[in-house]
């Protein structure tokens, strides 16, 4: 392979699991509260990925009504097995059920997927295996009735219905480390391989093996254990390395993807849990993850491809581009295309957890530029939010005032929040932009993109997961309207500065000054 960049899905795309379907690579990652839910890529050869949309696109399958932070879908699964595609995954929201986990399938990749078949199972991260008889199993977490701690749990199921077919049983507690999750069963040259995660999705995070002649054990844990983790890396790039999936090649080369955090600066990270490729050799029976060594930005010997951040929309055509998110399940009526895009206020605002009219795309890299114009109608107010929860985010609000449109910079965090007073701008129309640096976010507008004037700045610090209560989620740029307002979006765009892409590659995060 020739050398590539990591992460290969940059942003908020966590939890990443992997199939191969001959010559072709599907992957799919965590969306929580967001919909459609369930990112869904194409590659042929692991390195260029292709959004296919997602494969819950539809209320039936995903209801988030009332979603808060990080909650809804956790950690799926995909599979292949006799031309089908199945995934797993867990809705949280349907954890007081007792039937969170669920199974979707399709028999074309591009769907439409099926409607959820649920199983009578609590736990996350469920994944499905299938043996050499054609039986199918679920692997997951659960309670380990010996330890009165959470293990791997393991039972056969018709994928098709839901049904389990055998008792549960505990399979391997995992090497020792916290929140043994993640798992995923492989049988590999007549042997079970059972990889999951563990030390909890921060900076102890790791990726853990261990084999067995029998499905059901006993597991012997790898000599070499934990086989990939940062937790000692403290000078690279990339932290919280974990949660991983393996792949084979047609050519019988072995990958692993696996989630893991560009840190901005000490201890601090704002875009989210990214996916990250990494090679695989067999020594002695056991995966050896990139020769041993921590994985780096770029990979492999040469020159690597770099992917493009740069996006324009315009909204003229029909539907939106799949990299487009709403939060929680959008109400339709209040999303409308033709001649630009309008967005109409909901009962819910970016502070809280109702249908709030929110449409966004995540912030891919640390240095950007995201920029739109739009025009605003009636009471309330709309605008371009940098938005991680509804507890943190940082909003260019637009508003009617006596003499034009008047835009402030409001900053949340938490129980904090300050707005900033109104500049107002004669017209109709108003141009903003967000520029995007390590350390900080500066807010632009104006009645052309060539006449901004500074509305103020805001800390990446704030929107970063370790200033809050906990989310698995990241940073987004996102249009919205609320309170009553009505708006109008011409157009929005992300842009990369080539020169702050170089130092981003190249300048290791904990040497950034704090």
């Amino acid at each position: 392979m020739n050398a590539y960049q990591n992460p290969i899905l940059p942003g908020f795309y966590p939890d990443p699991s992997i199939c191969r379907a001959g010559e072709d690579y599907y992957l799919v990652n965590s969306s929580f509260e967001f919909f459609p839910g369930v990112p869904l890529w194409h590659s042929r050869d692991l390195v260029h990925w292709e959004r296919q949309g997602s494969v819950l696109t539809r209320k039936s399958q995903l209801d988030l009504v009332g979603a808060m932070t990080s909650v809804g879908i956790f950690a799926p699964t995909i599979r292949e097995h006799g031309g089908r595609f199945y995934m797993i995954t867990t809705n949280v929201l349907k954890f007081p059920t007792g039937r969170p986990n669920f199974i979707v399938h399709t028999d074309d990749i591009n769907g439409p997927w099926s409607d959820p078949v649920w199983i009578d199972h609590m736990g996350i991260d469920p994944s499905l295996f299938w043996d050499d008889d054609g039986q199918a199993y679920y692997v997951g977490t659960g309670d380990d009735p010996e330890s009165h701690s959470q293990g791997i749990v393991c039972f056969g199921i018709d994928p098709e219905t839901g049904e389990i077919r055998t008792e549960k049983r505990v399979l391997w507690t995992g090497s020792g480390g916290r929140c043994p999750e993640g798992p995923h069963l492989y049988k590999i040259h007549g042997t079970y391989y059972l990889m999951i995660a563990e030390g909890g999705t921060e900076y102890g995070h790791m990726v853990t093996i261990a084999r067995s002649d029998c499905l059901w054990g006993p597991y012997e844990s790898c000599p070499h254990n934990p086989i990939l983790t940062h937790r000692n890396a403290d000078q690279s790039p990339l932290q919280g390395v974990g949660h991983a999936d393996l792949v084979d090649t047609p050519d019988g080369r072995w990958f692993l993807v696996v989630h893991g955090v560009r840190p901005s600066r000490a201890q601090l990270h704002h875009i989210g849990r990214e996916t990250l490729l990494a090679p695989v050799e067999w020594v002695d029976g056991w995966p050896v993850v990139n020769g041993g060594r921590p994985l780096e930005l770029t990979m492999g010997e040469g020159e690597p491809a770099r992917g493009d951040m740069n996006f324009a929309e315009d909204f003229s055509g029909e539907t939106l581009d799949p990299r487009w998110t709403f939060l929680r399940n959008p109400v339709p009526e209040h999303y409308r295309l033709g001649g630009g895009l309008t967005l109409i206020s909901g009962s819910g605002t970016l502070d809280d957890y109702g249908e709030t009219t929110f449409l966004g795309v995540r912030q891919q890299q640390m240095e950007l530029t995201f920029e739109t114009e739009l025009m605003v109608e009636g009471p309330g107010e709309a605008g371009l939010s940098v938005f991680h929860t509804n507890e943190h985010h940082y909003d260019l609000c637009v508003s009617r005032q006596e003499g034009g449109l008047g835009v402030s910079l409001r900053r949340r965090a938490v129980d904090l929040c300050a707005q900033s007073q109104p500049v107002v701008f004669p017209g109709e129309q108003l141009v903003l932009r967000v520029i995007a640096r390590r350390g900080e976010y500066v807010f632009l507008a104006g009645p052309d993109a060539a006449s901004l004037t500074p509305i103020g700045t805001g800390s990446t610090q704030l929107l970063s997961t370790e200033a809050m209560r906990g989310t698995f989620t990241g940073c987004f740029a996102a249009l919205f309207a609320q309170h009553g307002a009505t708006a109008r979006f011409g157009r929005f765009s992300v842009t990369e500065d080539p020169e702050q892409r170089q130092l981003n590659t190249t300048l290791p995060a904990f040497a950034y000054p704090v």
